[in-house]
């Protein structure tokens, strides 16, 4: 019988590898704009490309998997990101890469959305919150192995080998998933009668999709033209990527000291509104600072501490039966939101002359995120939930 650590060893590494295939773009940005004649615009373009099957699969995507099995689509979800993938690598064309990026990103949201549910499978009742502290830091992880290594490998071997890098890291989480991966014996299956949601449900859970998704904007904005806005003044790839690659390295530390502090003191809002402003604020200052490095390490420990406290407002409002649907719901956001942030960035940027631009552009839209809190939570206090039911959540 395999160890449900064992089970989340595997799904983390699954999961790392949308991380990795996402970042592989922004990783290698400067040649990859050389290579294929595309502007800063472009390349925030297919940046978000990635994300945009979610705003149509997110929500359906439940239902798929429980139609055909959580493993078997998921599988089929690493095909499709190995497919996409492999025809990035077959042609330099425009066309090639916008539908190689498409393919790979209908395969990243059916594991996105189908794998938190089978950590919840393994751990319901049990270290849920550790094990779903330690599943999210796969996404950091992922990009910051993709900053480590892909500018590398560009620069030494070209971005033939980056793509074949990539498809590497795809086959080890697919053999992975098909090798360790099983349900468990005793999956809980919500039965019973349906339950609908209110109109204020809804909007608390857009609400909380919303500041998710705008925290992961702010976030997109430094490893995704980090880089280049190093490389703007004098870095080289390499150096650039491995620098901006510690904010991911140590969010991988504060994401789960967020949520321990969250639960310790109670205090989730303070912590998630403090945290975006501090994470603003220094992501201003990255563009402007003489002294990178101190300003890159203060930004890895304070960037996660927001993200356990914002992934809990879900549960503050659904119960155990809407949650399915409910968390389609905040997955669309999420990944309607993500579609057009880079996208915004690289207009800004190419616009303005500068990376800082998108940079810029990230610290407003951490700053909005308190603002959509007071929203979110004028909603909660608009409506009774039972006590019950959240803490069941």
């Amino acid at each position: 019988m395999r160890s449900r650590w064992t089970v989340l060893a595997a799904l983390f590494v699954a999961r790392a590898t949308i991380a990795f295939q996402f970042q592989s773009v922004a990783a290698i940005a400067p040649q990859l704009s050389q290579g294929l004649g595309a502007s800063l615009a472009d390349i925030g373009v297919l940046i978000g490309l990635y994300f945009a099957p979610g705003a149509l699969l997110a929500l359906p995507g439940g239902a798929i998997g429980r139609r055909y099995g959580d493993k078997v689509v998921v599988l089929a979800g690493l095909l499709m990101m190995l497919a996409g993938e492999l025809l990035m690598t077959t042609s330099t064309s425009w066309s090639a890469q916008i539908a190689g990026r498409l393919t790979a990103g209908i395969g990243g949201v059916l594991l996105n959305v189908l794998m938190t549910k089978m950590v919840a499978d393994w751990f319901a009742g049990r270290e849920i919150a550790t094990a779903m502290a330690i599943f999210i830091n796969s996404w950091p992880a992922g990009i910051a192995a993709a900053l480590m290594l892909l500018p590398a490998i560009g620069a030494t071997l070209g971005l033939h080998a980056v793509n074949l890098a990539v498809v590497g890291v795809i086959l080890i989480g697919l053999g992975l998933i098909a090798l360790v991966y099983r349900a468990p014996d005793a999956a809980v299956a919500v039965e019973g009668e349906r339950s609908s949601l209110t109109a204020d449900t809804i909007c608390a859970v857009i609400a909380a999709g919303l500041i998710w998704c705008l925290y992961n904007i702010g976030f997109a904005m430094i490893f995704s033209f980090g880089p280049s806005m190093l490389v703007e003044q004098g870095w080289s790839g390499a150096a650039a990527g491995s620098t901006i690659s510690i904010v991911l390295w140590l969010a991988a530390l504060s994401v789960p000291l967020g949520g321990f502090l969250a639960d310790r003191t109670r205090r989730g809002e303070v912590i998630l509104v403090t945290g975006c402003i501090a994470f603003a604020l220094l992501t201003l200052l990255l563009s402007r600072s003489g002294t990178v490095l101190p300003v890159v390490i203060a930004l890895g420990i304070l960037c996660g501490l927001p993200a356990g406290p914002i992934m809990s407002l879900p549960a503050r409002v659904l119960e155990q039966k809407a949650r399915p649907i409910g968390m389609g719901i905040f997955y669309t956001v999420f990944y309607a939101g993500m579609l057009a942030g880079p996208a915004i960035g690289g207009k800004l940027s190419t616009s303005v002359g500068s990376a800082s631009a998108a940079l810029d552009f990230g610290a407003a839209v951490l700053l909005a995120c308190p603002a959509v809190l007071w929203f979110f939570r004028r909603m909660v206090a608009g409506h009774h939930w039972q006590q019950a039911d959240i803490r069941r959540a």
